[in-house]
């Protein structure tokens, strides 16, 4: 909707006729904007965030290979439903991001994951990025496909009972990262996000900044801060509306190679820094990657950004620092199912816990401390 606004003269008082020139002002009234702004709110609650579960069946077939679990639609169904039956999930987890496949699947009793989520309170969301392939003319870089159809596919996801979804592009910092790379990223994502609000999906925006390479944490801040300005550039071009969307960033770490360490307190003060200089506070919630931290990791330094208030949620949305121990102590075995539901349940508990700002580490077990980085690592 749209609305002219008159001029007024300042000597006579009378209204004159609006400029030719003078664009009207707009106002935006979008079909799903207060359901956006509900679900992202909902997904940023407190004490919760999002388990990410949208691996690839290739990906889950490299997670499954680990453990000696043949890559089949029914051993990955079977991990699946484990995941998403644990007992008390909800209280833990608001969101959950799942592959296609995952979308469209069912228990071994018929009940549809869709609303075994909704029955847990659970928002059920959906990776809709088509992957990554190489940038041509670039210094060995990468873009994200998926924009032809989304449109499509996002409307048939919100059908299926998708109420978020997610595009994860990358800036790789060894790689320059380039001009050309970066635009790319935020624009796609910024194209993304605006399709994905259309269709009543809250979009997960995620320019990830790989943890690939030997940069220094100050190298990390000033690429972050680089990539999140052109996106937010973008999307404020495409009018996305910043009250119904989630941002997914890494934290702000040195390089997987670099020498110099960091700890929980200057990762916080690092990641903080960057989000205030960056992100406005419409944004309701900010849900970070672990990006190969360990799940031990990715907990102290959550626990540490929530020290002290913030303007929006800043939460989690991990893969492998949720799913790590609960893989392992599967192993594709029926009756190790409660077993791994327990270890899901305790590091949900604990990033749970840093949401709040009281997470103790003292109980956590020696796995917790297993890295998870690998280079180039794919989804």
């Amino acid at each position: 909707m749209a609305f002219a606004l008159k001029s007024v003269s300042a000597k006579s008082g009378v209204r004159a006729a609006p400029s030719s020139r003078r664009s009207a002002v707009a106002v935006r009234a979008g079909k799903y904007d207060e359901e956006l702004i509900k679900t992202a709110n909902t997904i940023a609650s407190k004490g919760r965030g999002i388990l990410a579960m949208d691996e690839s069946n290739a990906t889950c077939g490299k997670r499954l290979d680990s453990i000696g679990v043949e890559n089949t639609e029914e051993n990955r169904r079977a991990y699946r439903e484990l995941l998403l039956t644990t007992p008390g999930l909800g209280q833990y987890i608001s969101g959950a991001i799942l592959f296609e496949e995952t979308l469209y699947q069912s228990t071994k009793d018929g009940k549809t994951f869709v609303q075994v989520m909704n029955d847990q309170n659970i928002v059920p969301g959906i990776k809709v990025d088509k992957g990554l392939v190489p940038l041509v003319n670039s210094n060995g870089e990468s873009w994200c496909m998926g924009l032809d159809g989304l449109d499509k596919r996002c409307a048939e996801y919100y059908k299926a009972g998708a109420r978020f979804a997610k595009w994860r592009s990358v800036i790789s910092i060894p790689a320059g990262p380039s001009i050309i790379a970066q635009r790319d990223c935020a624009y796609g994502l910024a194209r993304y996000a605006a399709i994905a609000q259309s269709a009543g999906l809250v979009p997960i925006v995620e320019p990830e900044v790989l943890l690939d390479g030997d940069q220094d944490i100050d190298q990390a801040l000033e690429a972050a801060q680089n990539i999140w300005a052109e996106t937010f550039k973008y999307m404020a071009d495409n009018k996305v509306m910043f009250e119904g969307i989630l941002l997914k960033p890494a934290m702000i770490t040195p390089g997987a190679d670099c020498a110099a360490k960091a700890g929980p307190e200057k990762v916080a003060e690092y990641t903080l820094k960057m989000l205030k200089r960056r992100v406005p506070p419409a944004v309701p919630g900010i849900m970070f990657l672990s990006g190969g931290q360990s799940e031990l990791e990715s907990t102290l330094n959550l626990n540490a950004m929530n020290q002290s208030p913030n303007p929006w949620h800043v939460s989690f949305s991990y893969a492998r620092a949720l799913q790590n121990t609960v893989l392992k102590t599967w192993q594709g075995k029926p009756e190790n199912v409660e077993a791994s539901q327990a270890a899901l349940i305790r590091r949900a508990q604990a990033n749970s816990a840093a949401q709040l700002g009281q997470y103790d580490p003292s109980k956590e077990g020696k796995e917790a401390a297993e890295g998870m980085y690998e280079k180039g690592y794919v989804y």
